[in-house]
């Protein structure tokens, strides 16, 4: 029987689908294989970091503290003569110079006082001179047997009377003039005035009572106290081996700076130290003093002071963004030998610039990772290269 050409075509047709099918398939996972291949390539290069060695630089060393402000000079002015108040010459929180009228009390009644005891010193005066004439003129008409012994004897004594009444008349006219005086109370040396505590019309110094008028700092310059425990304090002693015996100490600069301040921008010298440690905390008292021609650190503030080593030393110093902190501590990552990343723990002093003192922990060949410190995995291989010098020098500076 002769076959249909359609059953041939038909034939044909469901024998080369699967086949063309199974072609397309291996095409398919085949360009699959390759694109990931191309994606892939060949093995990934170790992460690109750069390295810088460690410099020395000279460096001084330095103990930070904290402490309060103190006003140099505080008084309190009272009223020393009874008498009412008459007028305030300032106003509250002014600035003051020395001998400035400040306060006024009711002067009309030490001013008689005054005029009185003038009058007493007058008259004891005249009373002297009386006393001495007549002791003259009797002591020259006894040698003439013209008048007793006695007679001189009591003009001798009216003499001496009448010049002691005169020193306790003067007595008398010294303290009218101090309580007049008194009566003006004046600025006792530059500074800042507090607010008034007794307003005018009142009655102040009643029954010897000092009624307190007001307050006054003197703040140019200031003080700042601070302490230093008994550890920092035995160093200091064992590098200044006759601190303790020197009755002139060299100044030592002191630094301060306040709590919205950056750093430490008022310089001072320290000029006082407690002769004793306080056994209770182990402390010793110290003071600066500084200079506040503004007026702008005012008593009482929390400063952070800094005392520097008058020697400078040589110190390893490194760029501070190389330093990280964990659990463990204050780390750097360095690049070894065969260019492995290692975890090197560190000891670090203080922050010169952009630099930090490295105190223990590298050596001046290590190569420290300064860039790229997130690539950086310790145990893991990196392509290390070599920070420009230049821009070392820069941080450096």
């Amino acid at each position: 029987m002769t076959a249909s050409p359609f059953a041939t075509r038909r034939a044909c047709s469901d024998d080369g689908w699967p086949r063309a099918l199974a072609a397309l398939i291996v095409i398919a996972i085949a360009a699959t294989v390759s694109a990931c291949g191309g994606k892939a390539g060949p093995t990934s290069l170790p992460p690109l970091v750069t390295v810088a060695r460690p410099s020395t630089q000279r460096v001084t060393d330095y103990i930070d503290f904290t402490g309060n402000t103190v006003a140099i000079d505080s008084v309190t002015l009272v009223a020393r003569v009874e008498g009412f108040l008459e007028k305030i010459h300032f106003a509250d929180g002014e600035k003051v110079k020395k001998g400035d009228l400040l306060f006024t009390i009711q002067q009309s009644q030490y001013k008689a006082q005054l005029q009185q005891a003038q009058a007493q010193v007058a008259a004891q005066q005249a009373a002297l001179l009386h006393a001495r004439t007549e002791y003259a003129r009797y002591s020259g008409l006894l040698k003439e047997d013209a008048a007793s012994q006695v007679e001189v004897d009591n003009w001798r004594y009216q003499r001496d009377s009448a010049a002691a009444a005169l020193l306790a008349a003067e007595a008398q006219l010294q303290i009218a003039q101090l309580n007049l005086g008194y009566t003006e109370v004046r600025a006792p040396f530059n500074g800042r005035m507090g607010r008034h505590l007794v307003n005018p019309g009142n009655v102040v110094g009643s029954a010897g009572q000092q009624t307190q008028l007001a307050q006054i700092d003197q703040i140019d310059p200031i003080y700042a106290y601070f302490t230093i425990n008994e550890r920092d304090l035995l160093a200091v002693l064992h590098g200044e081996p006759d601190a303790g015996r020197r009755g002139n100490p060299r100044p030592l600069p002191v630094f301060f700076g306040l709590a919205n301040e950056e750093g430490f921008p008022h310089e001072g010298r320290l000029d006082f130290a407690s002769i004793s440690v306080t056994p209770t905390t182990g402390t010793l008292q110290l003071r600066g003093i500084f200079p506040n021609p503004n007026l702008t650190v005012l008593p009482g503030l929390f400063v952070r002071v800094r005392v520097p080593d008058p020697e400078k030393r040589d110190a390893l110093v490194i760029t501070g963004d190389a330093v990280s902190f964990d659990q463990q501590g204050e780390y750097v990552l360095v690049v070894n030998d065969k260019n492995v990343v290692e975890r090197r723990s560190v000891k670090t002093g203080f922050q010169v610039g952009e630099l930090m003192v490295i105190d223990s922990g590298l050596k001046l060949n290590d190569r420290v990772i300064v860039e790229g410190l997130l690539q950086a995995i310790p145990g893991r291989e990196v392509n290390p290269q070599q920070a420009a010098a230049n821009s070392h020098a820069q941080k450096q500076s």
